[in-house]
């Protein structure tokens, strides 16, 4: 198994992606320009676009995938080519906010159904500690007929991408990595240095390496949780939080965290994987599900000061035109899915209002399809009784005011949750303006 490394180097041994969604997608893109690649998914449709030269990520851009030499494939039976497998799925909760690993299960029933003697698994996949070992080991030695540790062997490698950053890449983000003996780590190591310009940092075991992930994203959900929270505290104060926020943050060692829906893959998902392992082991999460707890209610809170904002304006609420601006889970990306503005437009709707909804950037089909929801147009945002500033987009932020005030109807009610907008301007303007 030593020498896999320099077969992968002299293009004798393929790698390959199972998951090409924003992490697996870059992932193959990078390791392409090293080494032979396969990339897999069960989507037909997502595989064709790729093969079409179409990114439907927004993560690397059509042009790098026209020109990229992976080897794009719906077909199971191709992963047979490699021998270096790296499994980049998708690791949800359930509506009782439990793990889903039926993702991950199902990648290394394929994998395992294709996998070949002398091969290393890695696993990118957010879990909790023990997931690699304990459950996807088992799938891969039942469905391969192979013993983990003599036939094949797998490691842990937490993806660290962070969708619509074009700073933050894979290149530029230390990688750790962890193998379940020194020979495997030494190989996983080595693989991934081959595209992580910022090195790698050796994990002391598989477990050590999944908790690292589980709690880099527990950590800023916590912190994030805390601003929300004096949110909520300033406003029933009279105060504004951002301008509290800029004056605590001239100490050195304020850290910088702002208010906001928490939504996406990483952040509000992951501290439930934490907890729900602490509580199998008989201990049950304070802070963390605290966090959880203000963090999910805040579409509930921005609904309902918008209810507020209105009565106050004396809009008629009842036949209240309500426009939201960007419905993605972070900016400047396609992504709608775990969004946490569909809270909002949920909580209007027990109002009995309908908010029309516009998103530029967001995959429209999609949100359609998970939500049932249909994107208005730029021309309908208008003559609204209240605007919504939801995700801040670039193009968002490109505007002028006139842009927003041209939108907002009479006595103008503007609500900015990411305080895009220069408070003093909008109120010497006479616009009812709340933000986070």
């Amino acid at each position: 198994m030593n020498n896999l490394y320099s077969q992968i180097v002299n293009q004798k041994a393929k790698i390959s992606l199972v998951g090409l969604g924003y992490v697996g997608m870059p992932i193959a893109v990078a390791f392409a320009k090293k080494a032979q690649v396969i990339g897999f998914d069960l989507n037909k449709e997502k595989v064709k676009l790729y093969k079409n030269g179409i990114d439907p990520t927004k993560e690397v851009g059509d042009d790098v995938i026209k020109n990229t030499k992976v080897e794009f494939t719906s077909e199971a039976s191709d992963l047979k080519k490699a021998k270096f497998h790296i499994v980049a799925v998708p690791t949800p909760v359930n509506e009782d906010h439990t793990p889903d690993l039926r993702p991950v299960e199902s990648a290394s029933k394929i994998v395992g159904q294709n996998l070949t003697e002398g091969s290393i698994v890695v696993f990118e996949s957010t879990v909790y500690p023990g997931v690699t070992e304990e459950i996807c080991v088992p799938i891969l030695e039942k469905e391969s007929g192979l013993i983990c540790g003599k036939d094949f062997k797998v490691g842990y490698s937490p993806e660290r991408i962070n969708p619509g950053d074009k700073v933050h890449r894979l290149e530029t983000i230390v990688k750790v990595v962890s193998g379940m003996d020194l020979e495997s780590l030494d190989v996983i190591a080595k693989v991934y240095e081959l595209v992580v310009d910022a090195g790698v940092h050796k994990a002391a075991s598989i477990k050590v390496a999944e908790a690292a992930k589980v709690i880099e994203n527990s950590q800023r959900d916590i912190n994030i949780a805390f601003m929300n929270e004096l949110s909520l505290i300033f406003h029933k104060m009279g105060i504004d939080t951002k301008e509290v926020l800029e004056a605590a943050g001239t100490k050195w060692n304020f850290l910088k965290f702002s208010p906001g829906l928490v939504g996406g893959h990483c952040i509000g998902v992951d501290p439930y994987y934490l907890t729900h392992k602490a509580e199998q082991l008989g201990y049950h999460s304070q802070i963390i599900l605290a966090g959880r707890q203000i963090n999910d209610g805040m579409g509930r809170v921005v609904a309902e000061s918008a209810i507020k904002l209105m009565i106050k304006n004396k809009k008629d609420v009842a036949n209240a035109k309500v426009g939201i601006f960007g419905f993605t889970f972070k900016e400047n990306c396609p992504d709608t899915r775990n969004t946490k503005v569909i809270d909002i437009v949920n909580e209007l709707r027990e109002f009995n209002i309908e908010p029309l909804v516009f998103d530029p950037e967001a995959d429209a089909e999609e949100a359609e399809q998970i939500y049932g929801l249909k994107f208005a147009s730029e021309d309908e945002m208008n003559e609204l009784d209240l605007l919504i500033i939801a995700v801040n987009h670039d193009v968002f932020a490109n505007q002028n005011l006139n842009y927003w005030l041209d939108r907002v109807e009479n006595k103008r009610v503007i609500m900015d949750l990411k305080g895009m907008l220069n408070r003093d301007e909008l109120e010497s303007l006479n616009v009812s303006y709340w933000r986070l």
